[in-house]
């Protein structure tokens, strides 16, 4: 039912029940970006796996995470199956026919897909900041260091780098405080910290060579069908930090290294944000902003954005109003905000007079969605109670064996398997810190030599006139000393000595007095 220019999505709902007209997704709309939300277990997976489906199918690239592990079906070919097969004739999907999907499967951790890398400069020190939930006194050091990376031509690749750069950083806290503000060694070591323990998670893995190429993910088969990349994202999961600040990662990759294309007949790329609301929970303003920019201007590039989470309120207004493609599954309305949520996701479709939209979405069975999306001019089309077609690739997970031949046979085999160490901040500090210390070694060596010489000279006469010879090469020659007096004496030396001593002493203090009392009368 799609042509070159749209996706079929399914069939939409008529007051007597009945499925006829079919609903399309414009290709030339597809980078205008779109939300598929709905309660879990009401089929947003297969919403995602079908768009994944039809973009390639269209000759466009999908990158997507699989969060639960059961996406990776899309790589085999389907299975017939009796509720698929209903759902194709309660559509008219003739024929119904099932199809495998070129797939190249990614991993953060390296164990069920290529690896995934990036290096601590692309990151940069706001995702950073995000990825270890600094404070704003620690986002501030975090900047200070990559502008001294910068000035000093310092290479920041793997997590062993920016541990050296900090900890040269808090060794020249008091220089550094001067040039560029309050630099203090017990923040240092919180960002240390958190480094350790980012680590520990798994975040080392990820920062490193080679890194990833975007023009990897972007690739196309010989017969024109764009690659569906995959993340394997269910261990990943266990760091949801880890997991939003890569994706926010890649966005920003994309709107840095792509090109500006207008509005092209279809998107370069499609990028599907599964468990969105990871990336806003708790996301200081600054962050939401950088979301916000990066949404509105990625779709230049030829990228479209599809946010897939379970409630509308999970994406901020400023967001939201940017995504123009909607599809939403059934949600629950028991308790206040998910009463809200409902509300909020009825108010942004363009009503049908058919149907209550607030109503229908509690009504909605497993496989259905209310969709809008942009028809001609960028005008959203109105609100229909859709079936959500089935999928032509399999339902459920891959075996291990099946994903270790598509890796085998991935056109990334081997091209980032293998971890590249190159010189970078790390080795240059440390051979810095080791030419200083053998620099302090060797003038320590000349400090002990010179305490070990005489601080005394002798010195050096010439030698006697027309004699020739060196004063160097002379030997002193012993001078006659005169005989010297002994100080030995005599008893009766002493006593006669004795008796004059004495007679001085009265002698002297008789006419101390007498001058002391004459004084004395004068007054």
């Amino acid at each position: 039912m799609a042509d070159d220019t749209s996706i079929f999505i399914g069939a939409s709902r008529k007051p007597d029940d009945s499925y006829q007209e079919p609903e399309q997704l414009l290709l030339k709309y597809g980078n205008r970006h779109g939300l598929v939300t709905g309660a879990t277990g009401t089929g947003k997976t297969v919403t995602l796996q079908i768009l994944a489906e039809g973009f390639s199918n269209q000759g466009v690239p999908v990158f997507c995470a699989d969060v639960k592990g059961d996406l990776s079906g899309i790589a085999m070919m389907g299975e017939p199956k009796d509720f698929l097969t209903a759902r194709a004739e309660a559509i008219k999907l003739d024929p119904y026919e099932f199809q495998e999907f070129p797939v190249i499967f990614w991993d953060l951790f390296g164990e069920q897909g290529h690896p995934v890398r990036a290096t601590v400069s692309e990151m940069g020190p706001l995702l950073l900041s995000r990825l270890m939930n600094l404070s704003e006194a620690q986002e501030g050091i975090m900047n200070i260091a990559f502008k001294i990376a910068d000035e000093e031509g310092l290479l920041l690749l793997d997590m062993k780098d920016l541990q050296a750069l900090l900890a040269n950083i808090a060794g020249r806290a008091d220089e550094i405080s001067a040039r560029y503000g309050n630099v203090t060694k017990p923040s240092v070591g919180a960002i240390q910290r958190n480094l350790l323990v980012l680590e520990q998670q798994g975040g080392a893995n990820f920062f490193g060579e080679p890194a990833l190429k975007i023009a990897d993910i972007m690739r196309t088969t010989r017969d024109g069908r764009g690659a569906i990349n995959v993340l394997a994202a269910d261990k990943l999961m266990m760091n949801p930090r880890l997991y939003s600040t890569f994706l926010l990662w890649l966005l920003s990759e994309l709107f840095e290294v792509l090109p500006e294309v207008g509005d092209p007949d279809k998107p370069k790329l499609v990028f599907f944000f599964d468990e969105a609301h990871l990336l806003f929970d708790e996301a200081p303003r600054v962050l939401v902003d950088r979301v916000e920019q990066v949404v509105r201007l990625i779709r230049s590039k030829g990228v479209g954005v599809y946010f897939v989470t379970q409630n509308p309120l999970d994406v901020p207004e400023t967001v939201l109003a940017q995504l123009g493609n909607r599809i939403q599954h059934a949600l629950r309305a028991y308790t206040p905000r998910e009463q809200k949520a409902v509300k909020t996701a009825a108010d942004t479709f363009r009503p049908n007079p058919d149907f209550d939209c607030a109503t229908a979405i509690t009504q909605l069975g497993t496989g259905e969605a209310l969709v809008s999306t942009l028809e001609a001019k960028g005008i959203p089309s109105m609100v229909q109670r859709t079936l959500i077609r089935p999928p032509a690739s399999r339902i459920g997970p891959i075996t291990p064996q099946e994903r270790a031949k598509l890796m085998a046979e991935s056109p990334v085999a081997g091209q980032y398997e293998k971890p590249i160490d190159r010189e970078s901040a790390f080795e240059i500090l440390q051979k810095k810190a080791a030419d200083a210390q053998n620099a302090e070694q060797r003038a320590s060596d000349r400090d002990q030599q010179d305490s070990g010489r005489t601080r005394w000279t002798l010195p050096d006469f010439d030698g006697p006139q027309g004699s020739g010879s060196r004063s160097g090469d002379r030997q002193p020659q012993p001078r006659p000393r005169a005989p010297r007096p002994s100080n030995r004496q005599t008893v009766a030396e002493a006593a006669v000595k004795s008796v004059v001593r004495s007679m001085g002493s009265s002698v002297g203090r008789a006419i101390v007095r007498g001058i002391l009392g004459s004084l004395k009368k004068g007054f």
